[in-house]
């Protein structure tokens, strides 16, 4: 199976050329709090200059359904990504279509922390409108989750499932092998500082995912 790639935290347009050029299928662009947060307005400007097809999602915390579709039609977004605690009404208002465009991609995030146990409970009962589940460690934080604890507790989550959280060249095949998952996400594993990709440090990270398949 080919594993679906994200290149999150794109600031600058060279940068998600170098991670279209490394076969990303998909980059990120973070509107929620962080040392690598984008506008909107750049947001736009860089996906303008990228190639038709790759998929661009925009990561949201806590945001209102209003301002996350503000800004995805500005910015020119396929996807979304919540890392807040977004109610089930939320969700199925996101993943209607809208009055001026398609149904937009719906990725939930469930970081690995106190309260990780319950919220995956939740989210199995119930993930109508949900595309997929993110695991991660904490938004780009470098460090990874405690795989062996976690993977057992997964059988039941019944949607795609995409790892993140301190991925690297060196640790994304034993992660997808433990995983086997629909895709992966990283940040800081192909940064030459934060916010800056490292051109070869992409086209590293996605040998290893293909690798992996063979």
């Amino acid at each position: 199976m080919r594993t679906w790639i994200k290149i999150c935290a794109t600031t600058s347009v060279e940068d998600g050329l170098a991670a279209i050029a490394a076969g990303a299928d998909a980059l990120g662009f973070v509107f929620a709090p962080s040392k690598r947060q984008v506008t909107a307005e750049q947001a736009r400007a860089i996906i303008r200059a990228l190639p038709a097809g790759i998929e661009r999602i925009g990561v949201f915390q806590d945001e209102t359904v209003e301002r996350i579709r503000e800004t995805v039609e500005h910015a020119g977004l396929t996807a979304v990504q919540l890392h807040g605690d977004e109610t089930p009404q939320m969700i199925a208002a996101l993943s209607a279509p809208g009055p001026r465009a398609a149904r937009i991609g719906i990725i939930k995030t469930i970081v690995v922390k106190d309260g990780f146990h319950e919220k995956l409970s939740r989210l199995a009962q119930d993930h109508e409108g949900i595309d997929s589940m993110l695991l991660d460690s904490g938004g780009g934080s470098g460090r990874t989750f405690d795989w062996q604890a976690v993977r057992p507790l997964l059988s039941a989550a019944g949607m795609r499932l995409i790892v993140a959280g301190g991925l690297t060249p060196a640790n994304v095949s034993e992660a997808i092998r433990m995983f086997s998952p629909w895709g992966v996400d990283v940040v800081s594993g192909v940064e030459r500082e934060p916010g800056r990709k490292d051109p070869e440090k992409l086209k590293a990270f996605v040998a290893a995912v293909r690798r992996t398949e063979q």
